[in-house]
């Protein structure tokens, strides 16, 4: 009897080491990944300085428009690279900038829900968003992959449909960057790839104009976008060109 009592107690010690061992190799759950370019966030810093002025532009002038711009510091920079051109164009319309520089696109989903389409009615509704996104963590990692972007920007289109459903949207695929090809200009075009699938032909139309920033070999010209990010007056110039055409169609219709 005593033997059996001792042979119970080691199998039961094999059995509860055994228990202990399953425990403490079993994988540990991951956490299911959360979007951010899909949660709104405000800005911190001295860019609320211009978050603010933006936001301030549709309270002070809520009614009726011909376009609205929106985006980050490239469309911003119809204030002061691309002033001339706008003035050229856009002079004889009524048209209200909503660009901040810096922003991702949680940015323009929060400043949608704190009151900047509020009181806007626009015909024409000019989208470029996502290249902040796509940048690198110090650390050389991404916090977004690219179909986290891909929703962000899906996620702007759809509330501006939703907040201002009689207004006609120009989606721009995010413009080229850096001064020679590299992996972040592919990850923008593969993004633009699925970004044109939301052309519906009658609400939201799609239009990539990247190619023609670029030169021959690929490369991007200082006078064209003077850090390889932002347009100098030449690009402005060669934007405004490529959408007018789409912006009278569409501004005739109303």
């Amino acid at each position: 009897m005593k033997s059996k009592t001792l042979l119970y107690a080691a199998m039961l010690a094999v059995a509860l080491q055994f228990q202990a061992n399953a425990q403490t190799n079993a994988p540990v759950a991951m956490e299911p990944h959360k979007n951010a370019a899909i949660i709104p966030v405000p800005r911190t810093g001295g860019i609320t300085n211009r978050q603010s002025q933006v936001l301030q532009r549709a309270k002070d002038a809520p009614g009726d428009y011909d376009i609205e711009f929106i985006g980050d510091s490239i469309t911003q920079g119809w204030e002061s690279n691309g002033k001339n051109v706008w003035k050229e164009y856009y002079g004889n319309r009524k048209v209200i900038n909503f660009g901040v520089s810096g922003d991702r696109t949680e940015h323009v989903l929060w400043r949608f829900e704190n009151g900047q389409l509020d009181g806007i009615k626009a015909k024409v509704a000019i989208v470029m968003i996502g290249t902040n996104n796509s940048n690198k963590n110090k650390d050389g990692t991404d916090t977004y992959t690219d179909a986290d972007i891909l929703e962000g920007v899906t996620a702007i289109v759809q509330q501006i449909r939703t907040r201002q459903p009689g207004t006609k949207i120009i989606l721009l695929g995010i413009f080229p960057r850096g001064k020679a090809f590299n992996p972040q200009r592919g990850r923008l075009l593969e993004i633009n790839q699925a970004l044109a699938r939301l052309d519906d032909g009658q609400h939201i139309f799609f239009m990539d104009i990247g190619s023609n920033f670029i030169e021959n070999d690929g490369a991007i010209a200082t006078g064209m976008m003077r850090d390889a990010l932002h347009p100098g007056e030449a690009g402005y110039k060669i934007w405004a060109d490529a959408m007018e055409p789409k912006l009278k169609e569409l501004l005739a219709d109303k």
